[in-house]
């Protein structure tokens, strides 16, 4: 096969793009290499297939010349994994100018490219649960370590009302829309994926992205300051801690991604939420209790609280059952099995 994989240097990018090197199938990649990790995760694919099947261009989608150049020179492709945009919600903030050409105009310019110069691909885009707000409007109940809405016990699903609340809401938001009604109106086959908290191998987190290795990473130093009897610095959390996502494996991810293409002509036009699912859901502070216990730490994680992030979520847990009912997937790793894995990684490339 022949497949384009936006943001491909990324975290979920990269290990989707590594799955396909490694069975020989032709893989062109698009990144502007803006996040961190970026060019590491670049040198490392470079590792997986031979330099025929591997091909890389450094640009931002907002930069249509160069979205037509890739597809005239390189397609027509079988398949289009779109992962690629500005991920931050406080670069959103700052910077709102910049996440709505990259998420929008960018995602527009890709569309337009399929329509004219692969008319036959598969689009799979890479939404996120920030489409649905801050859900204010859900009854919240707080207990000793976690928010619940027990009007959900499953999760929420594809029908809660979409409701931006957030430069970046609004940018993949739109985004979403855009690549659903290309399936409606034009007939390009496409699915949304409306992401929650996703995380492993290749992500090089940081204090805004990537929340599950960014407090690995802290646990970690904190171990190690323990263990060399040196003071520990306490990290800071947005909020009291309590606040629930489910988390999802990169290897749950990149299975994602290749049953979607297996099943595209029955998904096609769909929309799923996509996440572990309420068996693999954490607050934050269950996710310190749990790292303190793999780490084998007789001392609690420490740890400061600022105010709550503008158009936060207390709570969101997927319901994934339209998944697994369309076309079969649901996570196999654990929480528990996937943190250890977190853990391990970040071991390893934050020395």
């Amino acid at each position: 096969m022949k497949i384009l994989i936006t943001g491909g240097c990324g975290f979920l990018g990269s290990n989707i793009a590594a799955s396909f090197l490694k069975e020989g199938n032709d893989v062109v990649v698009i990144d502007g290499l803006f996040r961190k990790g970026g060019e590491k995760n670049l040198e490392w694919l470079k590792e997986q297939g031979s330099a025929a099947s591997f091909r890389f261009f450094n640009g931002d989608l907002a930069n249509q010349e160069l979205v037509e150049n890739v597809f005239k020179s390189e397609g027509p492709f079988d398949y289009v994994c779109h992962l690629g945009g500005q991920v931050a919600m406080t670069t959103s903030l700052s910077d709102p100018r910049r996440d709505l050409k990259t998420n929008v105009l960018g995602t527009f310019n890709l569309l337009e490219s399929i329509r004219a110069y692969s008319p036959s691909a598969f689009l799979a885009y890479s939404s996120t649960n920030k489409v649905y707000g801050d859900l204010e409007w859900m009854k919240i109940v707080e207990n000793e370590k976690r928010f619940t809405i027990p009007e959900y016990p499953n999760g929420l699903d594809e029908r809660i009302p979409l409701d931006f609340a957030s430069p970046y809401g609004c940018s993949k938001g739109a985004a979403d829309q855009y690549v659903r009604d290309w399936y409606r109106n034009f007939g390009i086959k496409t699915v949304v994926f409306r992401h929650s908290s996703i995380y492993g191998g290749r992500q090089f987190s940081t204090f805004d992205q990537g929340w599950i290795g960014w407090f690995c990473q802290k646990g970690l130093e904190q171990q190690k300051a323990l263990n060399n009897q040196q003071s520990i610095e306490p990290f800071t959390i947005s909020g009291t801690g309590k606040q629930v996502r489910d988390v999802l494996h990169a290897d749950d991810l990149v299975r994602l991604y290749r049953l979607a293409f297996e099943n595209r002509e029955s998904i096609a036009g769909e929309i799923f939420n996509i996440g572990g699912g309420m068996e693999n859901s954490l607050s934050l502070l269950e996710l310190f209790d749990l790292i303190q216990d793999l780490l084998g730490m007789k001392t609690n994680l420490q740890f400061e609280r600022l105010p709550r992030r503008q158009s936060d979520q207390d709570f969101f847990v997927a319901d994934i059952s339209k998944a697994k009912q369309k076309f079969g997937w649901s996570p196999r790793v654990s929480s528990l099995e996937g943190i250890e894995k977190m853990l391990d990684w970040t071991r390893q490339n934050f020395s």
